[in-house]
């Protein structure tokens, strides 16, 4: 299987973002997860206090991550909402001070313009936007600022339910959901070497949907830009397998190493030593790095 391309060409697949360079034709990245809310589904505000997400994101990065992603705004619907005001002060603090501790690439985790200009100017390197840019104003903030953004896929976007979503053909509709994303990005000035696309498994989407979408994946990396898949812990794993939250671990690595044999290439976990060693064992045996310590049978 040595060096065997596992998706369609990648669209600029050498990318330096942030102070990081990346071959994602060979390489998977890792981006660790801070939530600084009171609620998240997972860490359930574990990291919502200021040292503490400053703490779990320097940990990540000692632990492998190459990436952190910030956010302080609940998708769910069910979570409370908050101003823009307030999703600044939870993001931006942290972004600070993480950036002059790590040269890790930094993401902010949110669909506001106005929050992702203040994460970018306190150091982020990406947008990451779960309302895959139709908030107005936040397609010019990335193309201005010069960050490299993710494009996601949802129906209703962070905060709106969306009741029994349904989809005739959720890859297909997915797919051209990102393709037409993908082009507004384009046209507002966003380089083709910035765009990153996620088909924002569960997000507004049930258990059949996620694994349809992971299933078929290969038709979203088809689209041709690196694909980010954020898998970690999520219902459609627990539903599937019948685990709470805390014992999704496993299915979790099964599904991003699915993921990687179909070609994605950016995985947003929570556990991150974990998945630092699946997705290492996992590129060695694709031939894209070599074993770190052979022995066995050499001398």
């Amino acid at each position: 299987m040595s060096g065997e391309k596992l998706s369609p060409e990648i669209i600029s697949p050498v990318r330096r973002i942030g102070r990081r360079a990346f071959d994602f034709e060979r390489q998977v990245a890792i981006m660790a997860i801070v939530n600084r809310t009171p609620n998240s589904f997972h860490d359930q505000g574990r990291t919502f206090e200021l040292d503490s997400a400053v703490a779990a994101a320097t940990k990540a990065v000692d632990a492998g991550a190459d990436w952190v992603d910030i956010g302080g705004f609940a998708f769910s619907a069910a979570q409370a909402q908050i101003g823009v005001a307030e999703e600044i002060d939870r993001v931006v603090p942290v972004i600070a001070r993480v950036r002059a501790a790590t040269d890790a690439v930094i993401s902010v985790d949110t669909h506001r313009p106005e929050v992702a200009a203040a994460a970018v100017e306190a150091g982020a390197d990406v947008i990451n936007d779960t309302n895959g840019l139709r908030e107005p104003g936040m397609a010019d903030v990335a193309a201005a600022t010069g960050a490299s953004v993710v494009v996601t896929h949802s129906l209703g976007g962070p905060g709106r339910r969306v009741f029994r979503p349904s989809y005739a053909d959720v890859v297909g509709e997915v797919a051209g959901f990102l393709r037409e994303r993908v082009s507004a990005a384009l046209k507002a000035g966003i380089a083709p070497d910035r765009i990153i696309i996620d088909p924002g498994h569960d997000l507004n989407k049930n258990t059949f949907h996620s694994l349809e979408l992971t299933r078929r994946l290969e038709e979203i990396t088809a689209i041709g830009y690196p694909t980010l898949v954020a898998l970690s812990n999520k219902d459609f794993i627990g539903e599937t397998l019948d685990r709470p939250q805390g014992e999704r671990k496993e299915g979790t690595i099964a599904a991003n190493v699915v993921s990687i044999l179909k070609g994605a290439r950016i995985l947003r976990v929570h556990d991150v030593a974990a998945t630092v060693a699946s997705v290492r064992m996992t590129e060695a045996v694709l031939g894209w790095r070599g074993p770190v310590a052979p022995s066995h049978n050499l001398a």
